[in-house]
């Protein structure tokens, strides 16, 4: 049973790490908000093998998406973020239906057009966005009923706290999804996508798909970022957003899920780390990510495998192979 559940024990178990390894309750929630985003993009690459600059779009939606409805509507917090999700499902169905009429170079260069795109829109609708200087005063409000607080989420380790549940929630579901027969199938594209088409299944179909699941939980992400920092700035939707979700996920290890847990907590406690040390701490920062891209072709998780087999003394996970979730295939 504990073998079954070993991911999501592992996800849990960094949700009880962070408080007490880190001061700040904000840079614990911001580590899970862009583990969710990673999550997204690694169900995208990891798992259909499409390597999409897009994923910023999602991101900076969901932000918006929940700061315009708190802001402008009388929408419960709840109902804002599960319109957040929406949107961010619909628009990436969107995105996808253009994008995966292409392939390789061609599909990239079609997700940074629409990641640019998407950045325009929301620098020139300043009505809406708030144009440069984002979208400020969002509140946060505590979980109520009746008028009674439930949840009060005023505090940044109470934010946390209702933001680990969610994150766990999200695992949990992303876990089932890898694990079905429609994970499978993804993984079957991303290794011979000819093949899987030549036995029946409509490649085009389970692209999109993953394409708007991706999209709802990175809508989500951002989302919970707005709420964490009262504001939904234009950054979010950058190209450089796009950037960083995916680096998190190839730093973390494509392919595996908890892995993108693993980048997102790398990069945003590497990022807070080094800026202390030095005002051009990006340089820094670049040089980890050389030597990730040198050394670690599979991640983190690919070198903390490889330290357990080599204690353990085994070559692989069990009879000698390992899929994307380190059960036997």
């Amino acid at each position: 049973m504990l073998v079954r559940y070993r991911f999501w024990l592992l996800a849990a178990a960094v949700t009880l790490i962070l408080p007490v390894t880190l001061s700040s309750g904000t840079l614990a929630t911001e580590v899970l908000v862009y583990a969710l985003a990673a999550l997204g993009c690694n169900l995208l690459l990891g798992y259909t093998g499409l390597l999409s600059f897009g994923q910023g779009i999602f991101f900076g939606l969901g932000s918006y998406a929940l700061g315009i409805l708190l802001t402008r509507t009388a929408l419960p917090m709840p109902l804002a973020v599960g319109a957040a999700i929406v949107l961010g499902a619909v628009i990436a169905a969107i995105v996808g239906s253009f994008a995966i009429r292409q392939k390789g170079t061609y599909f990239v260069m079609l997700t940074l057009a629409c990641a640019q795109m998407f950045y325009f829109l929301a620098y020139t609708a300043t009505d809406w966005t708030g144009g440069d200087n984002g979208l400020l005063d969002i509140p946060r409000q505590s979980l109520a009923l009746g008028g009674k607080t439930l949840i009060p989420l005023e505090t940044p380790w109470q934010y946390y706290t209702f933001v680990a549940v969610v994150f766990l929630i999200v695992f949990a579901v992303l876990l089932r999804v890898a694990d079905s027969v429609f994970g499978r199938t993804l993984l079957a594209i991303r290794d011979n996508e000819a093949r899987a088409a030549a036995i029946g299944y409509h490649v085009k179909t389970f692209k999109l798909v993953a394409f708007a699941i991706s999209g709802a939980v990175t809508a989500l992400a951002g989302a919970l970022h707005a709420l964490m920092t009262g504001i939904a700035p234009l950054s979010n939707i950058e190209y450089h957003s796009s950037e960083m979700i995916l680096v998190m996920t190839v730093i973390g290890g494509t392919g595996n899920l908890f892995a993108s847990v693993l980048g997102a907590a790398f990069y945003v406690i590497a990022a807070d780390w080094l800026s202390t040390l030095w005002p051009r701490w990006l340089l820094l920062l670049g040089l980890l990510l050389i030597a990730v891209s040198l050394f670690m072709h599979r991640g983190l998780w690919g070198v903390g495998e490889a330290l357990w087999y080599r204690i353990t003394g085994k070559r692989g996970g069990p009879n000698g192979k390992l899929d994307t979730q380190g059960d036997p295939t």
